[in-house]
């Protein structure tokens, strides 16, 4: 019995024990569970916020500039330029090194060992050495490397005026996207009103069932539209939110500002502004001017170069500032040396003709840029301007459209109109309001365009 109690007391000393563990396990799952949660919500906190990000276009801009690999790329690519003309123009000037060496010679019986180039058996050596080049192909490269610096500030330009063009038109694409699902509803609702009018109107014997046939049709009809309409606004988002999250976030919205269309400038004002701040044209004559300098580094290749070196410390057989005998260690020395090129079997020549080929090709380049520069100068600005005439006309064409369904609508009402004309005029103002979106967000990126080759106006 007594055992049987030992073992009874045994088993529940063992069950609290395990319910215990239990226990501090499932608060330990627990706690490192929140924890999770909370380092998730602290790193993506866009995602994990209730309210959604509000965005104007130049958030958007900044965004994308943040991530765009292209941009980015061109960034790079003016950093690495701007390096190589720091390292070109270090080439120009003094450089000062410090050496420290032991040479060891096999002996033979005296001071000086076996190999006459040593000064002794052991020879120590710890000194400065200040080393000046003077070279006019060191100069001509310092210019080259300039000018490709020049190059390279204006292709980032190019990639920024280009990253503006794509996020402008993603932006107002998705804004039309979302006006066009509105227009689309407004005009699924007002379909359905159609419907439940002829219905109406066919129960109390006034138009026949064809009518009320029509009707239902026009309604699936805008039903499927609507259903594409959201397809479409969905896929705009995607599409910008790649563009200026580094994450996957589709929680954020966007101001809608195609109502105040921005002023255009004179053709005069912007053929002078592309003159002065085109970044294609800017890099073109950089272009230009750093094949220039390439032929300038290898017609120097034919002159002679100079080259200095002074040096300081010690040079002994003891790594001492003084030797046994009391004589100073300590010492200086300085060489010059004078090169001039005499025979290389053409290579010199050889770059002298490379360099004269890009030359030419950076010089064809050139006028190619300026020629289309004109061009697109007109094209853009043409463009622009028409569609910022076309404003009014479609502001007032989808006043007009919403103006006559009205009419239409209480004309069939009346027994005056067929069902066709309410159909006809349901689905021309959806195609006018379509139209007035387009011409808005045309507009805009019409100007981004223009501003790729002006600049900000």
């Amino acid at each position: 019995m007594r055992t049987s109690a030992f073992a009874s007391s045994g088993v529940r000393v063992a069950t609290v024990l395990s319910m215990c563990l239990l226990g501090i396990v499932s608060m330990a799952w627990a706690f490192g569970q929140d924890a999770t949660s909370q380092a998730n919500v602290a790193a993506d906190p866009q995602q994990n916020t209730a309210a959604p990000l509000t965005l104007t276009l130049q958030d958007a801009l900044a965004r994308a500039r943040k991530i765009n690999p292209e941009y980015h790329a061109a960034l790079t690519e003016l950093g690495i330029a701007k390096e190589d003309r720091v390292q070109s123009r270090a080439a120009l000037l003094p450089n000062v090194t410090y050496n420290t060496a032991f040479l060891y010679t096999e002996g033979n019986h005296t001071p000086t060992g076996r190999f006459i180039a040593a000064n002794g058996v052991h020879e120590y050596q710890s000194q400065g050495n200040a080393h000046q080049v003077i070279s006019l192909e060191n100069l001509a490269d310092y210019r080259r490397t300039r000018a490709a610096e020049a190059v390279a500030r204006a292709r980032a330009e190019i990639a920024t005026r280009g990253l503006v063009v794509t996020v402008v038109r993603a932006y107002y694409g998705f804004i039309v996207a979302q006006r066009k699902y509105a227009s689309v509803q407004r005009a699924a609702a007002e379909a359905q009103h159609f419907l439940d009018i002829s219905q109406k109107l066919e129960h109390g014997g006034e138009v026949a069932h064809s009518d009320v046939v029509k009707a239902q049709i026009q309604a699936q009809t805008q039903q499927r539209e609507l259903q594409e309409a959201e397809l479409e606004m969905n896929r705009n988002r995607l599409e910008l939110a790649v563009l200026i999250f580094p994450g996957f976030n589709e929680n954020f919205a966007i101001v809608d500002d195609l109502q105040t269309p921005e002023p255009i400038p004179t053709f005069a004002e912007a053929q002078s502004a592309a003159g002065r701040k085109n970044p294609e044209l800017r890099a073109a004559m950089a272009a230009l001017n750093q094949a220039r300098q390439e032929v300038a580094v290898a017609w120097n290749g034919f002159l002679p170069s100079l080259s200095f070196d002074y040096f300081y410390g010690i040079d002994a057989n003891q790594f001492a500032i003084r030797a046994p005998n009391g004589d100073r260690n300590l010492g200086y020395a300085a060489t010059a040396s004078f090169q001039l090129p005499v025979w290389n079997w053409g290579a010199n020549r050889s770059k002298v003709k490379q360099a004269n080929l890009r030359r030419q090709q950076a010089n064809i380049e050139l006028t190619a840029t300026q020629r289309e520069l004109l061009s697109n100068l007109r094209i853009f600005y043409n463009e622009a301007q028409t569609a910022r005439a076309e404003l009014d006309s479609l502001n007032q064409s989808a006043e007009l459209a919403a103006e006559s369904l009205r009419l239409t609508t209480l004309r069939y009402q009346a027994g005056e109109a067929t069902a066709l004309e309410v159909v006809d005029a349901q689905n021309t103002l959806t195609q006018s309001r379509n139209a007035l979106n387009d011409g808005q967000a045309r507009f805009r990126v019409a100007l981004a365009n223009l501003q790729t080759l002006t600049g900000t106006l």
